[in-house]
């Protein structure tokens, strides 16, 4: 496909949600509350490509995240 067919794709596929007055997501985001995170607890570990980081509430209710 040229990049003039490619962006007359792009374009037509676009087409109805622009007519709809509606704006297109490229990524939505999760939401997940902390408390489900922590499981009641206060702390949560979270393996992350091999290294390991600690989410913790702290007595107050704010988060912090450490390696």
């Amino acid at each position: 496909m040229n990049p003039t067919n490619l962006e007359a794709a792009i374009e037509a596929s676009l087409a109805p949600a622009v007519q709809a007055g509606q704006r297109t997501k490229p990524h939505s985001r999760r939401q997940i509350a902390s408390s489900e995170l922590l499981s009641g607890g206060n702390e949560l570990q979270i393996d992350h490509h091999g290294e390991i980081y600690t989410l913790r509430q702290t007595s107050k209710g704010k988060l912090i995240l450490t390696k």
